[in-house]
């Protein structure tokens, strides 16, 4: 049986069991380069070490799903944390689920702004990147090294996600 899944508004508590919310009005702000450039300082710090992993910087082209999203499957990596940034100021969404004993519970799905980016921390079940509308640009900080890094699971049924 396929159920919907709403879009939740991205709140700092409501993501909280799932990572961070990447929102710069909300970490230290700096004045550096001789007061021409504004640094918001630790927007996120990287998980990446276990298992002799290292820290990499990458740019992700997500293409824009269709809608209605079928959503059948989740991913996690256990091995690092994972930050996603949008470069192109386009809002997206993103899904994220609690453990269930060693598999995704039911999702939760939140409509992200363009401005806001978000750390799952390591080990935390979500969708891969769900971009709305457009190609959208995205930094993404994540762990290079030995070790398996990726599970995926599908659910027994589709969630869908009716609008962007």
């Amino acid at each position: 049986m396929t159920e919907q899944l709403e879009l939740e508004p991205l709140t700092v508590n409501a993501f909280a069991p799932f990572g961070v919310v990447l929102d710069k009005d909300l970490v230290e702000k700096r004045m550096i380069n001789e007061g021409t450039t504004e640094r918001f300082h630790a927007l996120a710090t990287a998980d990446t070490e276990a298992g002799g992993g290292h820290t990499i910087l990458s740019l992700f082209r997500g293409q824009p799903r269709s809608f209605p999203y079928r959503l059948s499957m989740m991913e996690r990596h256990p091995l690092g944390s994972q930050a996603f940034f949008p470069v192109t100021n386009r809002a997206w969404i993103a899904v994220v689920a609690e453990d269930d004993d060693g598999r995704p519970g039911a999702p939760r799905a939140f409509r992200v702004p363009g401005d806001i980016g978000l750390q799952y921390a390591r080990g935390v079940w979500h969708h891969p990147l769900i971009a709305v509308g457009e190609p959208s640009l995205f930094l993404v900080m994540d762990r290079e090294g030995e070790g398996d890094n990726l599970e995926e699971i599908g659910y027994p049924a589709p969630y869908i996600i009716a609008e962007s």
